[in-house]
Formats: C-alpha cells, sequence, structure tokens
C-alpha cells in the first residue's frame, strides 16, 4: 500500500514545483490531485500563466472542465495536436474528478508529445496509485498529491506563510480563534487572511485576537480555544459562560465541533498520562518536552499547559469523559437528545465533565 503523504511533506514540493515553473522548468504532464485544493490552483494558476506569452494562449492554450466532456478521447486528440506557431500546446484539465473515466487519458500519457504539456488538475480526491494514470504521470512527468493538513501541521504552516508573504507574525491565540472557525480548509483560511489584510492598519507587524474580532467577527472572549482553558483549569463559571454564549450563537459555534475539539483534547492528556504511567509503571525513560509534544501534535511552547491540566484529568476520569463526549456528540445529531438542544446539552456536558 502507498504511504500516505504528509501536509508539511506536499507543501515542501509544492515550494520546489513553484520554483521550476517561475525558473521555465516545464514538465510534460502535471497531475495535480488531493483533498485539499488550494495548492493545486495555485500551480494550475501559475502554469497556465507562466507557460505561453500572452498572445500565444489565444491559438495554444485550452481549459476543459471534467463535467463537460463525454468522451475523454477528446482531450486526447487535443493533446496530440500540433501547436500554431511552434512552441508548446497547454492542455489544462479542470475539475477532473467529474471525468467519468479518467484513467483513460493513460492512452495518452502513456506515450506523451513532446511538444504539449497536459495539466490534469483533480481537485478534491486522489487518483488509484495503481492506475495506469498514475504510474505514468509519475514517471514521465510530475505528480504532486495535497493532502488536507491535520490541525497540528496547519498552525505552523499559516503562521510560515503569513511571515513569507506578508511579513506578519500571528499571536497563537488568533491564529486558533481563526482555525477553530474556519477549519482546515487552506483556501478558506487564506482567503480570510487576505481580506483581514485590507482591513489592517499599514506596517502593522502581529496579528492579535483583537485584530480577529474586530475584522473577521470571531469573539476573543468565547470561542473554542477559551472553552479549553477554563475546562483545562476547571474554572466552571468560565465555561458555562462560553456554553451561554455559543446556544446565543449555535451556527457560529455548533456542537459537533465543539465535541470534536474537546474529545482532542482529552485524547491528548490521555496520552500524556499513559506515557507517564509507562515510565512509573513499566520502566521506560522519561519522555523529555520534545519528544512529548511531538507524541501529543502540538508544539513544545504549549506544552507546559497540557502537562497541568492532565494532572487535574487523571485517565480513570479521562475514560469517563471520553465517553460523556461521545454521548452528548450523538445527542447533538438527535440522538435521543430528548428534545434538548445544543445550548443545552452543552452546558450539562460540561457540567459532567467538570464533576468528574
Amino acid at each position: 500500500m502507498a504511504k500516505s503523504i504528509r501536509f508539511r511533506d506536499a507543501f515542501s514540493q509544492y515550494e520546489r514545483l513553484v520554483a521550476d515553473i517561475k525558473a521555465k522548468r516545464f514538465a510534460p504532464i502535471y497531475l495535480l490531485m488531493g483533498e485539499e485544493g488550494y495548492f493545486i490552483d495555485q500551480l494550475t494558476d501559475l502554469l497556465a500563466d507562466s507557460i505561453l506569452e500572452e498572445h500565444e494562449k489565444a491559438f495554444n492554450q485550452l481549459v476543459i472542465y471534467g463535467k463537460d466532456v463525454t468522451d475523454e478521447g477528446i482531450i486526447i486528440n487535443y493533446a496530440r495536436q500540433v501547436p500554431m506557431m511552434g512552441g508548446k500546446m497547454v492542455i489544462i484539465i479542470k475539475d477532473a474528478a467529474s471525468l467519468r473515466k479518467i484513467d483513460n487519458l493513460s492512452i495518452y500519457t502513456a506515450s506523451p508529445v513532446a511538444s504539449t504539456i497536459l495539466i490534469i488538475a483533480c481537485k478534491g480526491k486522489s487518483i488509484d496509485k495503481r492506475s495506469a494514470l498514475y504510474k505514468h504521470s509519475l514517471a514521465k512527468g510530475i505528480v504532486f498529491e495535497s493532502p488536507r493538513p491535520y490541525d497540528n501541521e496547519l498552525a505552523p504552516w499559516i503562521a510560515t506563510h503569513l511571515k513569507s508573504t506578508k511579513g506578519c507574525a500571528i499571536e497563537e491565540k488568533a491564529l486558533k480563534m481563526v482555525t477553530d472557525f474556519v477549519g482546515t480548509d487552506v483556501a478558506k483560511i487564506v482567503g480570510e487572511f487576505d481580506k483581514l489584510f485590507t482591513r489592517l492598519p499599514q506596517g502593522t507587524k502581529i496579528i492579535t485576537a483583537d485584530h480577529i474580532e474586530q475584522n473577521i467577527g470571531i469573539s476573543k472572549d468565547f470561542n473554542n480555544f477559551e472553552l479549553i482553558e477554563a475546562v483545562a483549569h476547571k474554572h466552571f463559571a468560565r465555561a458555562m459562560m462560553i456554553a451561554d454564549n455559543f446556544a446565543r450563537n449555535p451556527k457560529n459555534h455548533p456542537l459537533v465541533v465543539t465535541t470534536s475539539t474537546l474529545f482532542a483534547y482529552f485524547q491528548k492528556l490521555f496520552t500524556i498520562n499513559y506515557r507517564d504511567w509507562q515510565t512509573r509503571v513499566k520502566g521506560m525513560p522519561p519522555a523529555n518536552d520534545g519528544e512529548l509534544a511531538a507524541l501529543i501534535k502540538v508544539s513544545p511552547f504549549v506544552l507546559s499547559g497540557y502537562k497541568q491540566a492532565a494532572q487535574l484529568y487523571p485517565n480513570k476520569k479521562i475514560f469517563i469523559i471520553l465517553g460523556l463526549i461521545r454521548e452528548y456528540d450523538m445527542k447533538g445529531k438527535g440522538i435521543e437528545s430528548g428534545g434538548a438542544d445544543q445550548g443545552e446539552l452543552l452546558r450539562e456536558l460540561l457540567m459532567k465533565i467538570m464533576m468528574c
């Protein structure tokens, strides 16, 4: 079975491809695929802008949408055409995931034409790595796979992206507010920050929670980051205040997102406690902070907060808490909820967690 590619590795390849394209080093085939569409769109647009001069595009650049194709043979015929006035023929297939028989393109990729550059933008999914199309593309061109990032991969990437493209740093809380609100969709996150920079004072060097609240509309006081902080320190009143705010704004704070965040948090605490148990009982050498941070997939700079919370929540309690979170996640989806709304369910869940 092919090994899954990690987001950080995909981004490293993306940077190399960008450098090659800007240096006019082109491959005959580009198979761009994967769940995360931002980098696929960026590479597709860069290739479309870079291969041909503007006056050549009308004759030698063709954009095809997968949903409009009834016969992949048409694409193959276009790709085998000789470009007008020399140069290159550029065929861009957007929405290639909609092609009914995408592997039929292997008829062309088995023997690509030297004067054609074929760009297959398969956004939203990856094609079978056992297929002839994948194998040909890997052997004779470029395959770029773009996976969705994990939460622990996304935040460092955003911080690096903002520093390199905008020359601006970002507070950890501000970063967490945005990722909690938007999720792991890179295109949406980049879009939110692009809009933010049109509103920030010129010369801003660090993005704060206040900037996010004032310009994106996410409360700096009432969000999942603050809720986790309240739960971590067993600040019952604070947790209930946040839950009340969530209840008044259910569209911005769906219970399913909150339960997912809580579940992931307590899994990390469980791992810390279990690793400590392995040291105390099994005689394993203790993990240093760097190893422990890597194990639970967080930055070493925030590890101390997790370690403190793990002392408040031993694993015998965490077992119960994880069961409660699963139960209330199901209730939030309408299963045996007893008619309670999401606000009531969250308050009940938090009360039971705090009582553990």
